[in-house]
């Protein structure tokens, strides 16, 4: 093959994967963030959605009446980024509102969601998208990493690639910051009102319909777990589950407790797993 025919050969490729890329970004990503007291982090989470290799998307904020300077970083970013959108509470209505409030705003046919002290790594759309379309599915979900509050990785969360809605009852296998769903196959899906784990409601309330799906098991995202979540507090986990299954769901009394049950005891299995493995590493 002669240079002139290789250039040829080189340049229709490229135009190939331009084109490829191009229809493969055809359609918005809505992401939603809620902030409340978020200065210390936030600027990570917008610049982590800024350095998507998927341009086609929204980062719709909404900020539950924070009193720092949250809301003057935003308007900083979006002074420079027409993608990002900036709406504000008059009264502090808790997480699930201020994400419903950004659901409610949001044009994209994908809604994504990442908090705002977790971030995203660069291709995370563009896999998880892709994964979407060539599985023709209208849920989906990935592995992340979990750091602690300066930012060091403690572990990865590695949920299998195959979920049911059993499975999903018996553990909350879906980090918040890894899901997208379809609006084309399941409308607008809001939180509900309880005060914690409105995620976790959510995501049951869709696999009671959807039955199943499938999820990347590379990890594409980046959970900071802090001292006050609610996985930190053993007390939280036991009340917050419970009314996940009784007013989330709307279970029996009786039927939740025994959810609650199988929910603690795959928590406790999963912990005394984690305790083993630390011991055997300080002993290497």
């Amino acid at each position: 093959m002669d240079i002139s025919s290789l250039k040829f050969v080189q340049s229709n490729r490229s135009n190939f994967f331009c084109q490829y890329s191009h229809s493969m970004q055809k359609d918005l990503v809505s992401i939603i963030t809620a902030t409340y007291n978020s200065g210390k982090y936030i600027e990570e989470t917008i610049l982590s959605t800024q350095k998507q290799s998927y341009t086609n998307w929204e980062l719709i904020i909404t900020d539950d009446c924070s009193t720092d300077h949250t809301i003057d970083l935003i308007k900083r970013y979006q002074k420079k980024d027409s993608r990002i959108k900036l709406f504000l509470f008059d009264k502090n209505q808790g997480v699930g509102a201020a994400r419903n409030k950004s659901i409610k705003e949001a044009k994209g046919r994908y809604i994504a969601f990442c908090d705002s002290d977790d971030m995203w790594k660069p291709d995370k759309l563009t896999k998880q998208i892709n994964f979407m379309k060539e599985n023709q599915i209208i849920f989906s979900y990935c592995s992340y990493d979990v750091v602690n509050e300066i930012g060091e990785h403690t572990h990865t969360v590695i949920p299998p690639p195959l979920l049911s809605y059993n499975d999903l009852l018996s553990w909350c296998w879906v980090g918040c910051l890894t899901a997208i769903y379809d609006t084309k196959g399941l409308g607008k899906r809001y939180f509900s009102k309880i005060r914690k784990r409105q995620d976790y409601v959510l995501w049951l309330q869709i696999f009671k319909e959807i039955k199943e799906t499938k999820g990347l098991v590379e990890s594409l995202a980046i959970y900071r777990k802090r001292k006050d979540s609610i996985s930190s507090n053993k007390f939280g986990l036991i009340k917050y589950n419970y009314l996940v299954y009784k007013k989330g769901l709307r279970y029996s009394s009786f039927k939740s407790s025994l959810l609650l049950a199988r929910y603690l005891y795959n928590y406790l299995i999963k912990n005394s797993k984690q305790v083993m493995f630390c011991e055997w590493v300080l002993l290497l």
